[in-house]
């Protein structure tokens, strides 16, 4: 049976640390990332250190547990390398025994970076705000049926197809494109034999970890409104990273899915450009920004913020068909009065939307329609029990739980993995 994390917002949610913390109070026996690269950006903190999860799947930190990059997920080998190289520096056991990687992954390379960065310049001022790490460059060489996989690094056609692909976009970007191919297929040469104990075929490998009745934990990476299809392109990752992306990149049976839990932080931010109606760019965001330390992982920008968007959450249920909800960052706006909730979106014209709209032409028209909550102006840190919770904080998680129409089994009350209150758990089995 699978159990699947999916942020619910756009990123940023804490996908992580509830990753971290199902794996340390159960039995899960695989964690696995379905799509994405090493752009995704999860951080671990427990027992006094921090680690910092880009492609690897953060079920590291529990030493039972084997961890799975499945076939989605668009792989760079040097970054692969240099992550696991940095979990062994911090005494993480047994790391390069506890990793697989699906041989159907498409290989990232450093051509897509140098190719990522040069397409966003060309937009200028409606740029999409990417990481730069060409994903979305390694995905467009998928979709084309260019692009290659790490089974083709052991096929004698590989560097060929490689100088292939780097001349097509050289005749598009000519000298501004700054990129050695040869460099690029020495430096792949070297890690080859390195990689090859790794690889997998994960469609069998999930074949028989489901007859061998083995549990799996799903780590989402970004989250639904970054969504290729559903999010609110064209300011989305190139990613699937909804519920439907998780069953592809992994080839999960839908017929074994045993929870879907959404993460939704108490409040709405984001990273890069696009729409983000309940943003607030004076000193609440500010305020926002500073309490919950809200600077990416990956990108070590600081992310925009906002309040809480009902619109966004219903809309993202829909799609991901969540079954409980892990709430985070709760204790971040204890001292917030008053707390603001965006319900609908009103459009010129009067018209209330409650579900968000394809256009964003029209979005940028719509201006929020707000419930108000008095602040609880208590401290919430580090709480682990509901009743210990200030009533107006249940109030604020009993309204969230009664728009989305799904229970709130978690509640995120500061950083560490202990900090959470349970209301009912999710196990392996």
């Amino acid at each position: 049976m699978a159990s699947i994390i999916l942020g619910s917002q756009w990123g940023d949610e804490g996908k992580g640390k509830l990753t971290d913390f199902l794996l340390a109070t159960n039995s899960f026996d695989i964690c696995a990332r379905a799509a994405g690269g090493h752009n995704a950006g999860h951080s671990i903190k427990t027992g006094g250190h921090t680690h910092s999860f880009h492609l690897l799947p953060s079920g590291f930190i529990n030493p039972n547990t084997i961890n799975l990059i499945g076939s989605g997920v668009v792989f760079n080998i040097e970054a692969f390398f240099e992550e696991l190289a940095r979990l062994e520096s911090q005494s993480v056991p047994r790391c390069r025994e506890r990793i697989l990687v699906s041989s159907r992954c498409h290989l990232n390379f450093a051509l897509h970076a140098a190719v990522d960065g040069l397409s966003e310049k060309e937009l200028g001022k409606n740029q999409i705000g990417t990481t730069k790490k060409g994903i979305g460059p390694a995905y467009s060489t998928k979709a084309t049926r260019d692009g290659l996989r790490l089974i083709d690094l052991y096929n004698e056609s590989f560097e060929g197809k490689l100088r292939l692909l780097a001349e097509g976009y050289r005749k598009r970007y000519g000298n501004l494109l700054e990129y050695s191919v040869e460099d690029e297929i020495k430096k792949l040469q070297q890690y080859k034999d390195q990689l090859r104990p790794y690889l997998v075929d994960a469609v069998d490998y999930m074949r028989i970890a489901r007859e061998n009745k083995r549990s799996v934990l799903v780590e989402g990476s970004q989250a639904l409104m970054l969504d290729l299809d559903f999010g609110s392109y064209p300011f989305v990752t190139a990613s699937q990273c909804s519920l439907g992306g998780c069953i592809q990149g992994l080839g999960l049976s839908p017929f074994e899915i045993q929870k879907v839990i959404g993460v939704v932080k108490a409040y709405t931010t984001r990273v890069g450009g696009g729409p983000f109606p309940t943003e607030q760019v004076g000193d609440i965001g500010q305020k926002l920004q500073e309490i919950g330390g809200e600077i990416g992982v990956s990108t070590g920008r600081t992310r925009r913020c906002g309040w809480l968007d009902l619109v966004v959450l219903r809309y993202s249920t829909v799609v991901n068909h969540y079954t409980t909800i892990n709430l985070t960052k709760l204790d971040v706006l204890d001292t917030f009065d008053p707390i603001r909730v965006a319900v609908a979106y009103v459009t010129p014209d009067g018209e209330k939307l409650t579900m968000f709209p394809a256009d964003l032409n029209l979005l940028e028209k719509c201006t929020p329609e707000y419930i108000d909550f008095e602040g609880w102006c208590s401290p919430t840190k580090r709480v682990r029990k509901w009743s210990d919770l200030p009533p107006r904080a249940q109030e604020y998680i009993g309204f969230i739980q009664s728009s989305m129409n799904v229970p709130i089994n978690y509640i995120g009350t500061g950083p560490d993995r202990e900090d959470m209150v349970v209301r009912e758990q999710v196990t392996s089995s």
